[in-house]
């Protein structure tokens, strides 16, 4: 598969993901139409697909739009169903979505809303996120609990190390320092904050990530049980 991340909104990265031996096209949370739709037509890219991972309207408020442009499926969480613009075929854990040849195995990571999916392309080695876990990082408890987006991060970091995670979010910046301060003394981390900062300052995006270089620098990933990872979150979110 070829996929072109398409900037949106500050911050917001929407994913185009093509494949080459169907024509077939999917967008991954299209939070604003008119960027993923031009930059489809650019590439002569038919969108067929919608895959949402949560209802919040910057992931799905380009749904219908798109949809009545290109007559594009919607696919979204089931816990979320009411919630999500021109929902087609609600999923749930384990289900699996098409893409031409390409399949994806959905996985339940709530958390940071209750019915937050992910969309793993085995064959592929990539998985769409959301905002589970970010590049050095996790999403906000918005709707769920810490014992479930700790078990959601643990789900995630068992998929195989060479996995690339494709997160909705340019926020690495900002994790990384954070985990410098929670982790003052770790090398792998210090390094890894100077790699992101270098890369910010070029104006390169530093996603997609993977699962190696989570399991390592993740500071999330470091809680040993459930308590220490509601004091990590907490702590997050408030720094500045």
């Amino acid at each position: 598969m070829e996929i072109v991340a398409v900037p949106a909104f500050s911050d917001n990265y929407l994913w185009l993901v093509y494949d080459p031996a169907s024509g077939e096209t999917a967008v991954v949370d299209p939070g604003d139409a008119a960027p993923v739709l031009a930059a489809a037509e650019a590439r002569g890219w038919r969108i067929t697909t919608i895959l949402n991972t949560h209802w919040h309207p910057d992931h799905t408020g380009g749904n219908l739009a798109v949809k009545a442009a290109t007559g594009a499926i919607v696919y979204g969480p089931a816990g979320e169903a009411d919630r999500i613009p021109g929902l087609d075929h609600p999923l749930g854990d384990s289900d699996r979505v098409s893409l031409g040849a390409q399949e994806a195995e959905v996985i339940a990571v709530p958390g940071h809303t209750l019915g937050h999916i992910a969309y793993w392309f085995a064959g592929d080695g990539v998985a769409f996120v959301g905002d589970t876990m970010f590049a050095m990082g996790c999403g906000r408890l918005f709707e769920g609990t810490p014992e479930q987006m700790h078990k959601s991060l643990r789900r995630l970091a068992a998929l195989p190390e060479e996995t690339a995670l494709y997160c909705a979010h340019e926020y690495t910046l900002s994790n990384a320092r954070f985990a410098a301060q929670a982790f003052p003394d770790d090398l792998a981390i210090a390094e890894r904050l100077t790699v992101v900062e270098e890369a910010r300052a070029a104006g390169r995006p530093t996603v997609p990530t993977d699962v190696a270089a989570e399991r390592a620098t993740n500071p999330f990933l470091r809680a040993r049980d459930v308590d220490e990872f509601a004091k990590l979150r907490l702590a997050k979110d408030h720094f500045r």
